[in-house]
């Protein structure tokens, strides 16, 4: 089982590399998930291209969650007061 170096560098097991068709001098980039390290090599294009519809149905959940997570702006309406602002700063003078 490969670990982690000093360096904080990996090897990246030769049977995995041979299945991938990754070899020494290849770029690969790192895509962090929420539980795991996803290893991508850069020359094999492996970076999925979401259809159209994907891409807008992935906006639209997206927007749907920060309109959830926005303030809820006071209702209005029915609740009229029966003063103004000004009323509370002349009251209990004389008129």
């Amino acid at each position: 089982m490969p670990k982690v170096t000093s360096k904080l560098q990996i090897t990246l097991p030769k049977r995995i590399a041979e299945q991938h068709g990754i070899v020494p001098g290849d770029e690969i980039h790192f895509e962090s998930t929420d539980s795991a390290i996803r290893i991508v090599s850069a020359r094999s294009g492996s970076r999925t291209q979401l259809s159209q519809e994907e891409r807008l149905r992935l906006f639209d959940e997206a927007t749907a969650r920060v309109e959830r997570m926005a303030p809820q702006p006071p209702p209005t309406g029915g609740d009229k007061r029966d003063w103004t602002r000004e009323d509370l700063y002349s009251r209990g003078e004389p008129d």
